[in-house]
């Protein structure tokens, strides 16, 4: 058996082989982040959103033969955010570094997956765009990670079941493990759902939808305001919806293996958002590795992913950014 016992708490940019970077627009409240590695890393994703927006995810089906990624951009701005990946790709192929096409080519391989934020986007117009991304390249370095309004995660919210003066803040959320054996497995979010954010170990509602005295939302409170939403297309559920997560790991995995560690990882949404996965939430959970370390069961890997996307999801929140 393998000797899970924590020794650290850890973030994604703390793991070999990955660095991570923000680009923030304070006068238009929207931003994006990156996932950088350069020497390439096995990665596959996992979609139970019904309303996802994305760019380059099709390659990291285990079928398909691009072998790894260069990169992972996380954005605001919906599909119109999703053009800041071409920074990401313009900063690596000044660094020389992306799929092997020819001798003096290289394809920078950079998936990206976008959100929601118009409602904090006051210009309605102005979106992460490739400038943005070259800068969360160029700013992306290791080490310690904070949670909170930062890069994709500036103006997110949660409980978009209702309007927004009833909401509350969440944002970009960072939390991993390293264990005892060697393993080294983190995860970050972007927090913008249409459901509440509740915290896994109690069961507490944290934030979310809001009476108007600021009291949250119980669970039977969430699902009556539910049943009460307009029609699809209502401007009630352009305001906030989707989470996003990517899982990061030293742990040696082939693209197969990677797929099923985003499926199981993608049970922290649920762990931590209820309800989750609605018709307007565009959910992702993107799975990648280093390979700098041992090999796992990928059931293990996969548990301790749904584990830990979850605390991040919880850390998004503020006043729980340093939660035990």
């Amino acid at each position: 058996m393998p000797d899970t016992s924590a020794l650290k708490v850890i973030h994604v940019s703390e793991i070999d082989g990955f660095t991570v970077g923000h680009a923030d627009n304070h006068e238009f409240h929207t931003g994006c982040t990156v996932i950088m590695c350069p020497s390439g890393a096995p990665a596959s994703v996992f979609i139970p959103g019904f309303a996802p927006g994305t760019r380059e995810t099709q390659l990291l089906s285990p079928w398909n033969i691009v072998p790894a990624i260069n990169a992972l951009l996380f954005t605001g701005g919906s599909a119109f955010g999703l053009s800041a990946a071409s920074g990401v790709v313009r900063f690596l192929l000044e660094q020389f570094v992306g799929f092997d096409a020819e001798d003096k080519l290289r394809i920078p391989i950079v998936p990206a997956a976008a959100i929601y934020d118009f409602y904090g986007n006051v210009s309605k117009g102005r979106y992460p765009d490739e400038g943005m991304g070259y800068e969360a390249a160029k700013n992306a370095v290791s080490g310690p990670l904070r949670s909170g309004p930062y890069g994709v995660g500036h103006s997110l919210s949660s409980g978009g079941l209702t309007t927004p003066p009833l909401q509350s803040p969440s944002g970009f959320g960072s939390y991993g493990l390293e264990l005892a054996n060697g393993l080294k497995l983190a995860a970050i979010v972007a927090v913008n759902p249409l459901g509440s954010v509740v915290n896994p170990n109690t069961g507490e509602i944290i934030s979310g939808v809001r009476h108007s005295n600021g009291s949250l939302y119980n669970r039977i409170e969430i699902l009556q305001a539910l049943s009460l939403l307009p029609p699809a297309g209502s401007p009630v559920l352009e305001t906030a919806h989707t989470v996003l997560a990517a899982v990061a790991t030293n742990a040696k995995m082939s693209k197969l293996d990677a797929y099923r560690v985003a499926r199981m990882g993608s049970s922290g949404i649920a762990r931590a958002i209820f309800p989750s996965r609605l018709l307007f939430d565009g959910d992702i959970v993107f799975a990648m590795s280093s390979c700098t370390g041992k090999s796992f069961d990928p059931s293990f890997l996969g548990a301790l992913a749904a584990e830990v996307v979850a605390q991040a999801i919880v850390r998004s929140v503020p006043g729980y950014h340093d939660m035990a």
